[in-house]
């Protein structure tokens, strides 16, 4: 191909402007693309990066793009066994990606069932067939929004990493010198990555605590990923992005910590903490993200009215061509404008609620049945949100890149609105929380694939794929991953337990507000014990604990693996809390209310709040890396 089109390869460019733009591959070349070697190579790097995802993601709270350094090995691997087709390349990235994000969808909610007090019910069989549901979910209702979004939008979203596997495809497909570039770049970030995590030269986030600036905290998490993608959106979004940072740690933070002197050893909720005593780490966890989770709901919700004339054009386009299908099947669009049939999309969404009422209704969790009918409405709620959420984490994407997609903010106002239908109608029991909970993984998952899908279809969308083979080769990718997810966070939770010392009083008749027996017996060490679960509650910290009646004091906390200080995710266990916070009415709305009123002083300023609203959900060692990428990509250009 490379001989045909050697002119053209000079003067293609991935950020052409829409008037001058044309794909790598035209429309009228066929390469071999799906081909068997490309989708087990894909599968099995879905496998790789979903496990290491998860992995990291419990510990770390975030994860990273993975298309790029999947395409980077997709391109020498395939090489090694013959020559392969820049869209062979490109279908092993689109399916290998799936595994990277459906993890981060998972990892963010499903968690939660521990924290909630459903720990025994955290299995594969209850993770497998949520995140499933999800990934197809997010997939399904990419198709209509396709030719919206990536086609239409461009030169409008930069869809960074989606732009940025492009050119590593093209590179690689080319050889010489540009390629050796790009394969420069992956040496450097891994000796540098080297050097910082093993040999330790450097320390991976540096950090100061100024004692004449109380519960402030400068930090940076310098790492290659973050300030790649630093480098990669820009200095301006880059630039807002750090200033939500600012605004939360060294405005709000600082604020908290001189008021909160007042408190003296009263701890504030939602903390059990006082707050003279907490740490920078402290009051984020506790204050902060509860604001930020507040400020990127609005700014979604923003983003979202301010998509509307896009959704509605998608949904008559995606509606034309239902019609065009039953109305002419002899003629075809061409091949890098030929997605999945439309009609796939309604019926497997018409599948999806048929499956989540079933899952709900026959394989129900142990202590919280509902009924059919609540099943039902949480398959339409999932649908529903899901949709509109594929949408805002699609354009999120496009502007900012899939390493900043809000995802845990979008998934916590699916739980904020679904709760609060909940609790309108009555329904507030436990088993109630546990439905909220499933419908917020479900949309979690779709929302992060929805990110990671975008990318990867504007990949294809600069590079000539075809379309329809992307989302076909999505669909594998997801199916495949889920395995290998649901695996890992069942071997973490149960190779990362322990029995944690620790004596707390405690009267079994009268428990505070917050806490509840989960379970009458358990045994541990040969001892027979009562097992209670903590929960935003004012006296005793989150977790689960066996209690002794005999001394009627709790002696030991059971750490579960995940949610212990090797696998904290923070994520998920905020997602219990806000279900059990809204549910029972403890949920510190003052705080999320100042999130959402930032963000409204945000847009009257004319900025586009999104990316503050992230930054200020973040921690600011992410949005520093980034910052500071975003600084050296200004430099470059500069002197250039």
């Amino acid at each position: 191909m490379s001989e045909q089109t050697g002119g053209r390869e000079k003067a293609w460019s991935s950020t052409a402007p829409p008037g001058e733009f044309r794909s790598y591959v035209s429309a009228e070349e066929s390469p071999k693309e799906f081909t068997i070697r490309a989708i087990v190579l894909g599968a099995l790097f879905g496998l790789l990066f979903g496990a290491v995802t998860v992995y990291v993601g419990l510990r770390a709270g975030l994860t990273v793009s993975a298309s790029i350094p999947i395409s980077v090995l997709s391109i020498s691997i395939l090489r090694a066994f013959g020559r392969s087709t820049i869209l062979e390349n490109n279908i092993v990235q689109t399916t290998g990606s799936a595994g990277e994000s459906l993890a981060a969808g998972v990892m963010f909610t499903i968690p939660a069932l521990i924290f909630l007090g459903f720990g025994s019910e955290f299995t594969f069989w209850r993770i497998f067939p949520l995140a499933l549901l999800g990934g197809w979910l997010g997939v399904l209702f990419m198709v209509p929004l396709r030719r919206q979004l990536i086609v239409k939008e461009h030169g409008n979203l930069a869809f960074p990493e989606g732009t940025a596997c492009a050119d590593v495809l093209v590179a690689g497909e080319r050889g010489g010198s540009f390629a050796g570039r790009v394969f420069w770049g992956l040496g450097l970030g891994g000796v540098y990555t080297f050097m910082m995590n093993t040999v330790q030269a450097w320390t991976s986030q540096p950090e100061g605590r100024p004692s004449w600036f109380p519960g402030a905290s400068f930090r940076a998490a310098i790492t290659s990923e973050y300030l790649g993608v630093g480098y990669i959106i820009g200095p301006r979004v880059a630039g807002i992005l750090f200033a939500g940072g600012i605004v939360s740690w060294l405005v709000m933070m600082p604020a908290i910590k001189f008021y909160g002197q007042l408190a003296g050893n009263t701890p504030i909720y939602p903390s059990t903490i006082p707050i003279p005593l907490m740490t920078p780490d402290d009051i984020w966890r506790s204050y902060i993200r509860p604001m930020g989770a507040g400020a990127v709901a609005a700014a979604g919700l923003i983003t979202l009215l301010r998509t509307l004339p896009t959704i509605i054009s998608a949904l008559r386009a995606g509606l034309k061509d239902v019609r065009a299908e039953g109305a002419d099947t002899s003629s075809s669009a061409s091949r890098i404008d030929r997605d999945v049939p439309m009609r796939w999309v309604i019926v497997g969404s018409i599948l999806i609620i048929a499956m989540m009422w079933a899952l709900l209704t026959f394989h129900p969790m142990k202590g919280a049945n509902t009924q059919w009918y609540h099943n039902l409405l949480a398959g339409i709620l999932v649908t529903i949100f899901g949709f509109l959420f594929v949408t805002v984490a699609a354009r999120i994407s496009g502007l900012l890149g899939n390493s900043s997609n809000p995802v845990s903010g979008m998934s916590i106002a699916t739980l904020m609105a679904t709760c609060a239908i909940f609790f309108v109608a009555g329904w507030t029991a436990p088993n109630y929380e546990v439905l909220a909970l499933m419908i917020g993984g479900v949309v979690c998952t779709a929302a992060a694939i929805a990110g990671a899908t975008s990318q990867d279809l504007k990949t294809g969308y600069l590079v000539g794929a075809t379309p329809s083979y992307q989302q076909l080769s999505l669909l594998v990718g997801v199916t495949v991953s889920t395995i290998a997810i649901g695996t890992t966070l069942n071997l973490m939770n149960k190779g990362l337990e322990k029995y944690i010392p620790t004596e707390i009083p405690v009267n079994l008749q009268t428990l505070p507000e917050g806490v509840k027996v989960e379970r009458d017996t358990f045994t541990h060490q040969g001892k027979n014990y009562v097992l209670i679960n903590s929960l935003s509650s004012h006296e005793i910290p989150d977790g689960e604990y066996l209690y002794d009646p005999s001394t009627k004091k709790i002696e030991f906390q059971w750490a579960q693996g995940i949610g212990s200080d090797k696998a904290p995710a923070p994520q998920a266990r905020l997602m219990a809390t806000v279900i059990h916070g809204i549910l029972n009415q403890r949920l510190p709305w003052r705080l999320v209310l100042m999130g959402v009123a930032l963000v409204i002083a945000v847009e009257v300023l004319g900025v586009r709040s999104l990316a503050f609203a992230t930054g200020s959900y973040l921690s600011i060692a992410t949005t520093g890396a980034m910052f500071a990428g975003g600084l050296v990509r200004a430099l470059v250009e500069a002197t250039t």
